[in-house]
């Protein structure tokens, strides 16, 4: 069963996290994002490491999400993106998933340099991905198991799906405004439009009660897997923008990956959080 596999994917490609539900909107009459400066060092300067509980509907645990950024040694704007995906219980009896994502990003506008995945799925499907990033002559390399290596051009710089989903995290969202985060999947560039959708309140989180925006991705693409519907995000409206929840349609029902664990600096503050034992180390 790929129910946990297609979150992921959709989670992947857009983990991005985008808004757009105003199908009016255009890509060509949106602005290229751009990190917010004070985001990017509250939000996106420090090792974090995220563990999402994954529920299909009516909130039966099938799998994990567990997401870490961690920042390469002696470079304040390189960080390595590590993410895993596991099915649980009697899902990982009948299929199996073990899939690992790992990008590197470089830049203010933390774009990817290298991406590589290993799938494990089922009894004995075995992949290993490899994509490279020439952001500066617009060259994109890939490169599936040993067949022979693809070579795409793209006109401007490209995120992958996972740098495009931290990416999106600093960016300064206005009611009413849109931008372009562009995105390579699919064999080409796609300018995904992002739109914050709504702001909101939780009642019950692993960081307690707390204000949200609600990111939501118009894409145009599948990506690594299928989807079928809409994924939406809710990050934490401040400094921090800690990604709570994430929710993505299926063919049949919907996938919900909820934040249980959290480690790791934001904000100018140590959290060591975790559902069973909530505590938060001081500033």
């Amino acid at each position: 069963m790929k129910t946990v596999a297609s979150f992921c994917g959709t989670l992947c490609c857009a983990l991005v996290l985008f808004f757009g539900v105003i199908a009016a909107v255009a890509a060509e009459a949106s602005p290229l994002g751009a990190p917010n400066p004070a985001l990017l060092r509250s939000a996106y300067g420090a090792d974090e490491t995220f563990r999402y509980d994954v529920s299909w509907s009516g909130g039966i645990k099938i799998g994990e999400l567990r997401l870490r950024i961690s920042r390469t040694a002696g470079d304040q704007d390189s960080f390595e993106i590590h993410a895993q995906v596991t099915d649980y219980g009697a899902f990982r009896f009948f299929y199996p998933v073990d899939d690992t994502f790992v990008t590197q990003v470089q830049g203010e506008e933390r774009l990817p340099v290298k991406y590589e995945v290993d799938q494990k799925e089922g009894r004995s499907y075995k992949a290993h991905r490899l994509t490279l990033y020439d952001q500066e002559t617009g060259f994109v390399r890939y490169r599936k198991n040993d067949e022979p290596e693809k070579q795409y051009a793209v006109a401007g710089r490209v995120h992958n799906e996972f740098s495009s989903f931290f990416f999106t995290r600093v960016l300064p969202f206005e009611p009413g405004a849109s931008v372009i985060v562009p995105t390579f999947a699919d064999d080409k560039r796609h300018e995904v439009v992002v739109r914050a959708r709504e702001w909101t309140y939780f009642d019950e989180t692993l960081l307690g009660p707390v204000n949200v925006v609600e990111v939501l991705p118009r894409m145009t693409f599948k990506g690594l897997y299928d989807k079928s519907g809409d994924t939406v995000i809710w990050f934490t409206d401040d400094a921090c923008r800690v990604p709570v929840r994430i929710r993505s349609k299926i063919l049949i029902g919907s996938l919900t990956a909820e934040l249980v664990s959290y480690h790791g600096l934001s904000c100018g503050r140590r959290w060591d959080l975790d559902k069973k034992v909530l505590k938060v180390n001081g500033d």
